[in-house]
């Protein structure tokens, strides 16, 4: 296995989750999720924030409402971890951090997970919170769908659903080296391989396996936006790293959107890990693209 560098502390807690898992292969999904809540302790704890269990469109979450911030504003998180692990708890501070830089409020939805849930739960919870923001009181134009990984997938795939529904769309959606190849085909999961110390085929696969398999096509756009038509889609925000499995995703989402007119922007943490805004507070990089998606989320207002 590949060595972290020095002060990688993501990378650091990747490769011991690796190790954990090799050792223990037939983990069950109920311990993974446990395991994979630990995400958490890379992310430093934000200052003056505020976090309060609630729900919205009967989806329970962790609603994050930092000092000053505009509770009109909020961004609806949707958590990475495969569509299976995860959770507001692991996911909580990154957003405390996102909510501080951007001035809004945050919910971080716990949205039905697989494979109890399988496609297209989740998508399902997105619209849900989303409705229900709207139905108390917050114009679409001040919700920002926000998703990592998994997550970044749930984000674009709830616009994508609003859209087929006829009903009204957010004008931001933010994604943190989003998952989207359902077919399990991106380039650099094995060019990458070598510094990626999370992600690996045989995981992808077998989360793909729990969302969609039995239930919808790998090319099914709400299961693989990849094979979306993003002709009028908001304003799009992706951050990844050129050194994670997953970077060419976030290269073809990237194109696929340019070339149907989408303002979208790809910011890119040179020799980082996946979703490496999770180490805001501890390193300068992460710290860094959060100041870059609150800039870009102001642009926006």
């Amino acid at each position: 296995m590949p060595v972290p560098r020095p002060n990688d502390r993501l990378g650091e807690v990747y490769a011991e989750w690796a190790v954990e898992m090799g050792r223990y292969p037939d983990m069950s999904i109920e311990l993974l999720r446990i395991v994979f809540d630990d995400w958490q302790r890379v992310t430093a704890e934000p200052e003056g924030v505020t976090y309060r269990e609630t729900e919205f469109g009967g989806v329970p979450g962790i609603l994050v409402s930092p000092l000053e911030s505009d509770p009109h504003q909020v961004l609806v998180l949707l958590h990475g971890g495969g569509f299976a692990l995860g959770s507001s708890r692991s996911h909580r501070k990154l957003a405390g951090h996102l909510a501080r830089a951007t001035g809004a409020t945050a919910f971080v939805a716990d949205f039905r997970l697989a494979p109890e849930h399988k496609f297209p739960a989740a998508v399902e919870d997105g619209v849900a919170v989303v409705r229900a923001l709207r139905e108390a009181g917050h114009p679409v134009d001040d919700v920002t769908l926000v998703g990592d990984s998994a997550g970044g997938n749930l984000a674009i795939a709830t616009v994508l659903k609003l859209r087929e529904l006829g009903e009204p769309l957010p004008t931001q959606v933010i994604t943190l080296s989003p998952w989207l190849d359902m077919e399990n085909s991106g380039s650099t999961i094995e060019t990458n391989d070598a510094t990626d110390f999370l992600i690996a085929r045989e995981g992808l696969q077998a989360n793909i396996d729990r969302y969609i398999e039995g239930v919808t096509s790998p090319t099914d756009p709400l299961a693989n936006p990849l094979y979306a038509d993003f002709t009028g889609f908001p304003r799009l925000y992706i951050a990844a790293a050129d050194t994670e499995s997953l970077y060419a995703d976030s290269v073809r989402l990237y194109e696929r959107a340019t070339a149907a007119g989408v303002d979208v922007t790809l910011s890119v943490g040179h020799g980082m890990q996946h979703v490496f805004p999770f180490l805001a507070g501890r390193h300068p990089r992460a710290d860094e693209e959060v100041r870059l998606i609150a800039d870009w989320y102001r642009a926006g207002r």
